[in-house]
């Protein structure tokens, strides 16, 4: 594993190529992450999201803060192992602690309506470039 080593003042801070990697989102499959879920507010629906796209809760799509608009991601819910694939059509979630917003028909498909927050597992399935 390759280091590099960066001075900034009188700190010396180490950086791994691979984490590095995985915070850019390298490439397809190279991205994952894990943490908490909930999805849009039926008040969401008709409105323009990030990308110009209008929210409708009968799609699969998500909100996630850092990936590309059109970036395909699957979506697993460690509980019951059940998983929806998503494109990322906006911006967020913005609430603390939470990685993903759904739609309300990937949020159903995962089983996480009944709780409205829970744990997930991202993965990047197909990178828009």
């Amino acid at each position: 594993m390759r280091f590099s080593v960066l001075r900034a003042g009188t700190g010396l801070f180490l950086l791994t190529a691979a984490s590095l990697l995985a915070s850019c989102a390298g490439g397809a499959g190279a991205f994952t992450q894990s943490g908490k879920a909930s999805f849009y507010a039926d008040k969401f629906e008709g409105r323009k999201t990030a990308s110009g796209t209008v929210y409708r809760a009968g799609q699969r799509t998500a909100a996630h803060n850092t990936l590309p608009f059109g970036t395909v991601v699957r979506v697993t819910n460690p509980r019951n192992h059940r998983s929806v694939k998503v494109t990322v059509t906006d911006r967020g979630p913005h609430a603390k602690g939470r990685i993903i917003d759904l739609s309300k028909k990937a949020a159903r498909k995962i089983g996480i309506v009944e709780d409205g927050v829970a744990p997930v597992e991202l993965k990047v399935v197909r990178k828009v470039r």
